[in-house]
């Protein structure tokens, strides 16, 4: 499948190669003909390489390395073959990094197992009774199994395949039914362990357990306002309202929850061993693996073909990460050298904003530019220019650490997997569903408000995201 699809993407990719080409060779003239001091105008035509590039098909990680060794050979003396194995070298042999594929390879585990099942038969009887009913097995679910993919995606199929059948079936509207599941299933990339935050982390050499451990009170603060809008529309539609379930006894509820304790076991052991400081995010990853690996061996669904396709599955998201940091890294580096990071910050300070006026700036930024790059591509692709200007005393003065700023990215980038076009948990529900992609994102919209208000209450009151991890205890190397 993969191989029929490159093989029809090819014709496409090698025109983009030969244009870029064509563009870096026009490039260089005419950094020759203005001189390079001119900062703006190098800084331009980088820009416009770069864009054109990621426009055309060329896959993210081949775009961002071919602009960067341009961007060296134009704007320095130094041997661009030399910078960019070196660079990309140092960046892909962090220790901290090896977590990444562990995580991702436990999730790829569990949404093979049994698993969305089990959740739905531990979830329900508990949730049947609240107002809103079993829509909030969607934000539950995807709460619950965000603590152990650390995907958006993952969490989406996994929750979908096991609520959108029995909601259906419950004559649940339709426009709640996908709404909340594509709103709640963003809580992969904010409650730990998130791939978002661990590649932000790497990205600006910030400890992956402290931004873990900060995601946690606003990852459930935020599913809290899910559920709130659930129950909202429960009093206000009243005419939607489906036929209650029927009452179940305690003791029912409580047999029925036996289902959910390995999971809960599971994010347990995980979260607990970096919060107690037992264990580094890699460590607790292998934990997690191993947990997994043995969950779904009690399952009965641990087979020769299950842990093939998992642990492929793994491979392959963890290339395609792997090779967007290698060129985020060398960008970076290229970037450097065209002066924009540092020109841009000055330029920023001598505006004069106000630290609100900045944070706001930058949420309608990462929104407008989430609606054409994934999470992880839109991290690494700012960071270098982004940093300098939110690691200003003003900034922490205000309480806005860069701890708190990782988790301020995450909840707006978790923004642009509900928007169009590029969104990418409504392609998957398009998939599931079979609806046009404007009517997942109208049914989206309502969530997207909510990350909203989410972004303010993280504005007016950091201590959300910082306090946690300035109790946790440090583990060794975290």
């Amino acid at each position: 499948m993969v191989e029929r699809v490159l093989a029809e993407d090819l014709p496409r990719r090698l025109f983009a190669l030969v244009a870029f080409t064509l563009l870096a060779v026009g490039a260089w003239f005419l950094l020759e003909s203005i001189g390079a001091d001119y900062i703006w105008a190098k800084t331009a035509i980088f820009l416009f390489v770069l864009f054109f590039l990621l426009g055309s098909g060329v896959w993210i990680g081949l775009a961002l390395m071919g602009v960067a060794y341009i961007g060296v050979e134009a704007f320095t003396s130094r041997p661009a073959g030399d910078a960019m194995i070196t660079t990309i070298w140092t960046s892909s042999s962090s220790w901290t990094l090896t977590a990444l594929p562990l995580f991702i390879w436990m999730g790829e585990i569990l949404f093979r197992t049994r698993l969305s099942e089990d959740m739905f038969k531990g979830l329900a009887p508990w949730m049947a009774r609240l107002p809103g009913g079993l829509l909030h097995t969607n934000v539950v679910g995807c709460t619950v199994f965000a603590a152990v993919s650390g995907s958006s995606a993952a969490t989406l199929m996994t929750v979908g395949k096991m609520s959108i059948p029995e909601l259906r079936r419950r004559r649940y509207p339709e426009f709640m039914t996908i709404g909340t599941l594509a709103g709640s299933a963003t809580l992969g990339l904010m409650i730990p362990p998130s791939l978002t935050l661990i590649v932000y982390g790497v990205t600006i050499n910030e400890s992956i357990t402290k931004l873990f451990i900060a995601g946690i009170l606003p990852g459930l603060t935020l599913a809290l306002l899910f559920m709130g809008y659930v129950a909202a529309w429960y009093f206000v539609r009243r005419d939607q309202r489906p036929d209650p379930e029927p009452p179940m006894s305690l003791a029912t509820k409580l047999r029925n929850s036996r289902f959910l304790i390995p999971v809960i076991c599971l994010v347990l052991a995980v979260i607990g061993s970096m919060y107690l400081g037992f264990a580094t995010p890699t460590e607790a990853a292998a934990i997690g693996v191993v947990g997994a690996l043995a969950l779904a061996a009690a399952q009965g669904s641990l087979n020769r073909t299950t842990f093939t396709e998992s642990l492929m599955g793994a491979v392959r998201t963890s290339a395609m990460i792997a090779l967007i940091l290698m060129g985020a890294a060398f960008l970076s580096l290229s970037m450097g050298f065209t002066g924009l990071p540092r020109a841009l910050a000055e330029w920023i300070s001598s505006l004069d904003l106000s630290v609100f006026t900045l944070i706001a700036a930058l949420t309608v930024f990462y929104i407008i530019i989430g609606c054409f790059l994934d999470g992880i591509s839109a991290v690494v692709l700012t960071m270098a220019v982004v940093e300098p200007m939110v690691n200003i005393p003003a900034f922490r003065e205000a309480g806005f650490t860069l701890i708190w700023f990782g988790i301020f990215v995450t909840v707006v980038v978790e923004m642009a997997q509900i928007t169009p076009p590029i969104g990418f948990n409504l392609f998957v529900l398009q998939g599931m569903t079979r609806y046009e992609m404007s009517y997942i994102a109208k049914t989206a919209l309502p969530m997207f408000l909510i990350m909203v208000l989410m972004v303010v209450i993280l504005v007016l009151s950091p201590e959300l995201a910082t306090w946690l991890p300035e109790t946790a205890r440090q583990g060794p190397g975290g």
